[in-house]
């Protein structure tokens, strides 16, 4: 079998071009480094939670839920984590006198790990609201968005004949009803607050300003609601985690103990998708021009066989 030269480059140049279109798509995919328009999401401030877990009550009554125990069931820490039962979870921290609370839910990054992991695109990021969502319809089981999540969240129905991944979508199927996330709705006193991104980090480098002892109004429920409630304000760690950890997200997190204390993962700044994004392209920098070179030989070869 001869083949003309003029026929390889043709067929190499082809199988290139397939290769450059392969790389630009998973750039493309790599989505969430600019801020959504209309990006929605929560602050949350440790400072004013008092530990009443109605937002755990709402967050599985607007979800449908069932209820959750987990270790003894007159623990307070019940149940005692995230899980595909439980989207939203109030932790205490305790040290001596001391104590604290975290609330722990998907983070909903900008960048998130769990969507550029899915091999099936059943988690993706609203390009309008940048919430994370999931489509049960087209997973595959394969779990790789547990294993990306840097913050641990995502869960998989291990007890369901078909099993899903459940996580916090921050209620978005209430949205057209004009409602918000649950969890929010029902804050007594303005610890979990639902709102546009910017305007929620603004409210909370506000709060980094504040002077302790003093007493501000804080909104409550929605920023955009007008609803206040007056508190005194405490001392804060000077820094808005979830602004910048992995490439920032749109839940964002005041306390006056530190981070680590409550459970936060240590992360850095650049987001895992970028490393990702660099090593696929990498990959297809060294890669193109043989695997091209070998789809033009096949190609040929296959085309003389079926000639002959």
């Amino acid at each position: 079998m001869t083949i003309k030269r003029r026929e390889f480059l043709k067929a190499t140049a082809a199988g290139g071009a397939l290769m450059v279109t392969g790389t630009q798509s998973a750039s493309a995919s790599t989505a969430g480094e600019h801020i959504p328009p209309r990006a929605v999401g929560i602050l949350y401030d440790s400072n004013l939670c008092i530990g009443c877990q109605a937002c755990m009550t709402a967050c599985k009554e607007a979800n449908n839920m069932p209820p959750e125990h987990s270790g003894q069931r007159d623990t307070w820490d019940n149940p005692l984590d995230l899980s595909a039962k439980t989207l939203n979870v109030i932790k205490m921290y305790r040290e001596g006198e001391d104590y604290a609370f975290i609330k722990r839910h998907c983070m909903h990054c900008l960048e998130p790990a769990c969507v550029n992991a899915c091999p099936v695109s059943a988690l993706v990021k609203d390009r309008e609201t940048g919430v994370v969502t999931y489509d049960a319809s087209a997973c595959i089981g394969c779990r790789y968005c547990q294993v990306a999540c840097p913050y641990n969240v995502p869960k998989f129905e291990w007890d369901s004949p078909f099993p899903r991944i459940q996580k916090c979508q921050l209620c978005d199927h209430l949205y057209e009803e004009g409602r918000y996330s649950a969890c929010c709705e029902v804050c007594p006193t303005g610890a979990s607050l639902f709102g546009p991104v910017d305007k929620l980090k603004k409210e909370a480098e506000r709060r980094l300003q504040m002077e302790p002892g003093k007493y501000y109004d804080f909104p409550v429920n929605h920023i955009e609601k007008g609803k206040t409630r007056r508190h005194e304000a405490k001392r804060y760690i000077p820094h808005i985690y979830g602004s910048e950890e992995v490439g920032g997200s749109q839940y964002m997190i005041l306390s006056g103990t530190e981070f680590s204390k409550l459970g936060l993962p240590q992360l850095r700044d650049r987001s895992y998708v970028k490393d990702l994004e660099g090593i696929a392209n990498t990959f297809y920098k060294y890669l193109i021009y043989p695997v091209a070179a070998f789809v033009g030989l096949a190609y040929l070869a296959k085309k003389r066989d079926h000639h002959e």
